[in-house]
């Protein structure tokens, strides 16, 4: 079993300054962004997201269901407006929506997990975790990420087209993926890991919360000690689940978005790009800038 090191490097504050709160975003740097953009030659886009529904899969009791539904319809709002003497009859439909913001694809704020009562950058939980929402850390600070995205897909590695959960994807099972596809992992990239676990997202939701493959801790700090500016994965965690040791819950979690001030990406579509066969592109990624919340949904699109 593989004991879980908590970085002293990292569980102080942040290498960027003490009042730091975007992490390894810090990295996003005009210059990389340019250079994704440069990279572009066709055109061609691929959407990595999937459709937010009542179909999308939740895990309870963090998770609730997501609910939509029309809560001004263009009956009401338009014998609104005749009593208030408009004559042009114009009817709007407006929804409400309730959901946790991890529903479907997603990212995760920094301010999302901790280890113990410290947060990113060695902040005190009970002191930015309030009951209307993070202080600090919130998903807010996530920055517009456009930089090189590269798909590392390690779905075939037990000789099937996906694999199964508890299945652990090490370090060695990454670099030998980035071999493949060749491509060396550096600063500021976002590494997307393809699984093929995300076949069954809204497809067979029991099956798809049952558990995932996944990376642990030694894999994150391979991409982290590589200065990615986010993980993201096919899956619902990004790391494996159950954890081979059954005394730790959520560990990749902890070093990555605590220690490393990397994000997470959950839930990410990322079949068809590997049809495609498209390893090194343009990501980009922005997230809606809900204050103080722990994470978003997302529409992350690869450009080529």
């Amino acid at each position: 079993m593989n004991e879980v090191r908590h970085d002293p490097a990292h569980s102080g504050h942040s290498r960027w300054g003490a009042d730091d709160q975007l992490g390894a975003g810090n990295l996003l740097t005009q210059e990389r962004r340019l250079a994704a953009l440069r990279s572009i030659r066709t055109g061609a886009l691929w959407d990595l997201s999937h459709e937010i529904s009542p179909r999308a899969p939740f895990l309870l009791p963090n998770q609730t269901p997501f609910l939509q539904s029309i809560w001004a319809s263009w009956r009401d709002s338009i014998r609104r407006r005749r009593a208030a003497g408009a004559r042009n009859d114009a009817g709007s439909n407006v929804e409400r929506v309730e959901m946790t913001m991890h529903v479907g694809t997603h990212i995760d704020a920094l301010g999302h997990f901790s280890i113990g009562g410290k947060l990113y950058n060695g902040l005190n939980a009970g002191d930015v975790v309030t009951d209307w929402g993070l202080d600090r850390l919130g998903i807010e600070h996530v920055p517009p990420m456009i930089c090189r995205g590269v798909l590392l897909d390690v779905s075939g590695l037990d000789g099937g087209e996906f694999l199964n959960p508890g299945r652990v994807v090490g370090p060695d099972d990454l670099a030998r993926a980035a071999d493949a596809a060749e491509v060396a992992i550096g600063a500021g990239d976002i590494v997307l890991i393809r699984t093929g676990w995300g076949r069954f997202f809204a497809v067979n939701n029991d099956r798809y919360l049952q558990g995932e493959p996944g990376i642990d801790v030694p894999a994150a700090r391979w991409l982290t000690e590589r200065d990615v500016v986010a993980i993201g994965c096919d899956n619902m965690a990004v790391e494996v689940l159950p954890n081979p040791d059954r005394g730790l819950m959520m560990p990749v979690h902890q070093h990555v978005l605590v220690e490393a001030g990397v994000h997470l990406i959950e839930n990410l579509a990322l079949d068809e790009l590997a049809r495609e066969r498209i390893k090194s592109f343009c990501f980009v990624l922005l997230a809606a800038r809900f204050k103080g919340a722990t994470g978003c949904p997302v529409r992350p699109i690869a450009l080529v």
